[in-house]
């Protein structure tokens, strides 16, 4: 089904490893901390650790944070009596109760304020809370697993997050790998979600995709990670005939010689180069190599990372593109010796 989430796929080793981390935390009765980039399955992970502990058979709550105002959060979180507000006509039970004996998941939980960060540590040092416009103290039994994509710590000593708060969540911090880390996996989740997308679309079956498409999907460096990845398959199988494989992958759906462009960028394209004569002296090659990595990230940023696209945009040929990366370190060492067997120096 549809609403079902996607199977944690994969067999690279970091990947492995989490899994190990994640069936080793479930059993325990702690809070855990799930840090990983925009993509990187981390509600999946929560999942996980809610049914492998022994409170799989009790509920599993999610919640973002992120999705809802912060006057109203609260609200969501513990409840609220009749009176407390206008129109709370009636009690309202907070996802913390309805967790009870089960498991919560709060996604996005960098978004949260103070006070209700304060509100959320009582609830995992002592059990209890109130609702809003109320004076009962009304107990609960719930885990919590937490998830984010910012820096906690760094959060935290810039006093934007609660530090105490933070010590409870990181009794167990599992960090999720980005998809660029499990290059092996892409082409497994790729088949994977390309072969739901036929069944939602009723045909008989995925035909998978042409040696050019593979190669478009490993060299990308897929910024939103795996639901970045699921999105782009789909379109590439919806777009596709039902029995052809997937020749080409279309990563940015609003590419066309007729996207709109914004007046400041069309009327101003590219800033001129103004160097102050207080400046002088200057070293020139290291300008001009700033220069060129400036440019290089800026290309590499229009096309999503997708080096071949990037190369166009900058009017190089593939391997002059990759030789520039090379020659900057702008990406990983050995991540260069397995793509560049055949490199030649620009």
């Amino acid at each position: 089904m549809r609403n079902e989430p996607d199977r944690l796929l994969g067999e690279t080793p970091v990947f492995l490893q989490v899994l190990e981390e994640v069936s080793r935390a479930a059993s325990l009765n702690k809070p855990v901390l799930i840090v990983g980039e925009r993509g990187t399955g981390k509600e999946g992970i929560a999942s996980r650790v809610h049914y492998l502990s022994p409170r799989w058979g009790q509920e599993f709550i999610k919640l973002n944070c992120a999705g809802i105002a912060d006057s109203l959060l609260e609200n969501e979180l513990f409840g609220h009596e009749p009176g407390a507000f206008t129109g709370a006509t009636k009690v309202h039970h907070g996802r913390f109760e309805r967790a009870h004996n089960g498991t919560l998941f709060l996604d996005e939980l960098a978004n949260t304020s103070l006070a209700t960060q304060e509100k959320i540590l009582r609830v995992i040092e002592y059990g209890e809370f109130e609702r809003v416009g109320g004076n009962k103290t009304i107990s609960c039994d719930v885990r919590l697993v937490a998830a984010t994509n910012e820096d906690l710590p760094m959060l935290a000593q810039q006093g934007k997050f609660r530090a105490d708060l933070l010590d409870r969540l990181a009794f167990d911090v599992i960090t999720l790998p980005p998809l660029r880390e499990r290059a092996s996996d892409i082409m497994i989740l790729a088949e994977y979600f390309g072969l739901n997308m036929a069944k939602e679309l009723d045909r008989d079956y995925f035909p998978g995709f042409s040696t050019t498409a593979q190669v478009q999907l490993q060299d990308y460096a897929w910024p939103g990670n795996a639901r970045e990845l699921k999105n782009i398959v789909e379109r590439a199988v919806y777009r596709a005939e039902p029995e052809e494989q997937i020749a080409d992958i279309i990563f940015d759906p609003f590419d066309s010689p007729f996207r709109p462009r914004a007046l400041s960028s069309s009327k101003n394209p590219m800033q001129p180069l103004a160097v102050p004569s207080s400046q002088f002296p200057i070293d020139l090659k290291q300008h001009l190599k700033d220069r060129e990595v400036e440019l290089i990230n800026a290309a590499l940023s229009k096309a999503k990372h997708n080096q071949r696209q990037a190369a166009k945009l900058l009017q190089l040929t593939y391997h002059q593109l990759r030789g520039y990366l090379r020659k900057y370190d702008l990406v990983a060492s050995n991540e260069l010796d397995e793509n560049l067997k055949d490199f030649e120096e620009v």
